[in-house]
């Protein structure tokens, strides 16, 4: 069988290595290749809310990740989210959205499920995305959102420090009230690798490496 080709396709050129890396790890066999715009994310923070333009331009990459060759696509950015599932019912390959695997994963862990994001604009669609796969799972759940006000402002601006603080103090705060804790970014995951296991009380999901193994196990 020849291998497969999987087409990524980021709002942020930062996001290319880390999921290069995690590509290597779980899909060896699997060629890739990258689209990257950041006007995507640029736009909907701009707007605050993802648009009908921005959605339509989601669509649109999705076929050009697919005349490029691709198997499957994979859409590494949760804000976008809404889009993506558009483009996978006009693709002819499989689309995914980096958080499906995560928002099921949450679903089967716990009832009562956190979602932590530093912007509104990734909240939302988290948040609905994990209550849609509860209903999906057949699962009843209840859905603590929390924002970390200040803290993607912040990490743009590039005070990291400010940023991680943030999000660890809500991390710290939600791991007493949920079973499940949601990361609505993948940026936020290194915050996670700085606590100490005590203040890690219930697990807490992160979508790139999720979205790998569940694509491991398809391609």
């Amino acid at each position: 069988m020849a291998d497969k080709t999987l087409g990524l396709i980021h709002t942020s050129a930062t996001l290319v290595p880390v999921f290069a890396e995690l590509c290597s790890k779980y899909l060896p066999h699997v060629k890739t290749f990258n689209i990257v715009d950041d006007s995507l994310i640029k736009n909907t923070i701009a707007c605050g809310e993802l648009t009908a333009d921005t959605s339509r331009r989601v669509v649109n990459y999705a076929g050009s990740a697919q005349d490029a060759g691709a198997d499957f696509i994979l859409f590494t950015c949760s804000s976008i989210g809404p889009a993506v599932e558009v483009a996978a019912g006009l693709s002819h390959v499989p689309v995914l959205r980096v958080d499906q695997p995560m928002a099921d994963k949450a679903v089967q862990l716990g009832k009562r499920i956190g979602v932590v994001a530093t912007l509104s604009t990734t909240l939302n669609p988290t948040s609905d995305l994990v209550k849609r796969r509860a209903v999906v799972a057949g699962k009843e759940i209840e859905l603590v959102s929390k924002l970390c006000e200040g803290a993607f402002e912040a990490l743009m601006s590039g005070d990291a420090a400010t940023h991680d603080q943030k999000v660890g103090d809500a991390l710290r705060q939600l791991s007493n009230e949920v079973d499940v804790i949601v990361l609505a970014q993948a940026s936020m995951a290194r915050v996670v690798d700085t606590m100490t296991e005590a203040e890690r009380k219930v697990p807490i999901l992160a979508s790139p490496p999720l979205a790998m193994e569940y694509l491991a196990t398809i391609l």
